[in-house]
């Protein structure tokens, strides 16, 4: 059963035709399953394998086309009409000998489309190179355009559900931050703390549950906090290091994400000091949000403000994220950098994370955030401090 009411699905339909009919796309093949799920609902794991929406300007519905074992999923989580749940026999699924394009090609022939200008989302990571190549070849009078993020920008401003769902997320991920905080000492290993993270993402809160996140819990340590994306290991923690948690919370596919950072024992000087420039420089950055501000200038505040500390920072500070699944919780659409000129909106949300990091240590801490009316509503309600642990003196 579909999350979402029927007509909040045809009016994201009917924006994404808009923009199929001012690039003069006839057909959009959407293979993102962020946007499978936002046009249709549809809702499995199943985007390991090649599955698809065919969005025609002149079909007042999209058709559905999977794998056949995948099509009941399809049947109870969308609000398609059996006419068009298309599923594909088993013998295309991961063959030397056919690939589901080719299906796809049989299909668009069959209802009139095998001239027509196609959309393609060609830089997902689920639209391979061999799909492109089979459509090539199979519907040699089409005309193939890049119509990547294009459904993405139409997902970039939120209904008010999507921002109640995006709400349940941050109480999820406020439980699971805290959860992760306890449970890090000196002689802990690494794995049980995230054991213990993830039973709470998923567990939820007494009221609702929680969604798996599209990025599992990021937890660097020690050194390992120069970089971002490291996951843990089965390793115990020592005494006089840093830990960094990112995490999320998630509810219906919606994300709230949240970082924070825990030193074991008496903090070093240096790791102290750069989390005070990361803490004075994310909150100047969220003043200074309101509509109307674009993307590049709340990047420039940040970068002015740690810019008086001595301190820079080459990547972007943030990203539009809400609706998704693996491997990426960000929509591919606005990012919080030099030269990103996208204006903001009321009910736009960014994910913002000034993390710093350094040759041999590194500092995160973040907020998810709403665009309102006149500034911002940060999702989740969680201290923006260093947290200390086992430490002889109170911080």
């Amino acid at each position: 059963m579909a999350v979402f009411e029927l007509s909040e699905y045809r009016t994201r339909l009917r924006k994404t035709k808009e923009k199929m009919a001012a690039k003069e796309i006839d057909v959009l093949l959407v293979t993102d399953p962020a946007n499978l799920n936002y046009l249709t609902g549809y809702d499995g794991w199943s985007f390991y394998v090649h599955q698809c929406l065919i969005v025609l300007l002149d079909e007042e519905e999209p058709f559905w086309i999977g794998r056949g074992q995948d099509a009941n999923g399809a049947r109870v989580t969308t609000w398609l009409n059996e006419n068009h749940i298309i599923p594909y026999p088993d013998h295309y699924v991961q063959s030397t000998e056919r690939h589901p394009m080719d299906f796809v090609c049989d299909i668009l022939k069959e209802i009139g489309q095998s001239n027509a200008t196609i959309g393609l989302e060609m830089d997902t990571y689920y639209f391979t190179a061999k799909c492109y190549t089979q459509l090539k070849v199979g519907l040699p009078l089409a005309s193939f355009v890049d119509a990547t993020s294009l459904v993405n920008y139409v997902r970039i401003i939120k209904s008010d559900k999507e921002i109640e769902y995006m709400k349940k997320a941050a109480r999820i991920v406020e439980n699971a931050m805290q959860t992760g905080i306890d449970a890090i000492e000196e002689g802990v290993r690494e794995c049980d703390v995230v054991a213990k993270i993830m039973h709470a993402q998923i567990s939820g809160t007494v009221e609702f549950g929680g969604d798996y996140p599209a990025i599992m819990p990021l937890l660097p340590s020690g050194e390992k906090t120069s970089t971002p994306h490291l996951t843990w290991t089965d390793e115990k923690y020592k005494s006089g290091i840093p830990v960094i948690l990112e995490l999320a919370g998630c509810y219906n596919r919606y994300h709230s994400p949240l970082s924070r950072t825990v030193f074991i024992g008496e903090p070093d000087p240096k790791v102290k000091y750069l989390a005070d420039v990361v803490i004075e420089g994310l909150n100047a950055t969220l003043e200074s949000i309101k509509p109307g501000v674009t993307c590049e200038e709340v990047e420039e505040v940040w970068r002015k403000t740690i810019a008086k500390s001595g301190f820079e920072k080459e990547s972007r500070i943030g990203y539009s994220m809400g609706l998704n699944y693996p491997p990426d919780w960000g929509e591919h659409t606005a990012s919080l950098r030099p030269g990103d000129k996208t204006i903001l909106e009321p009910n736009m949300t960014f994910h913002c994370i000034p993390g710093i990091w350094l040759d041999e240590y590194g500092v995160e801490l973040s907020e998810s955030f709403r665009v309102t009316e006149s500034g911002i509503e940060v999702f989740a309600d969680f201290p923006r401090k260093l947290f200390v642990k086992n430490a002889t003196k109170v911080y």
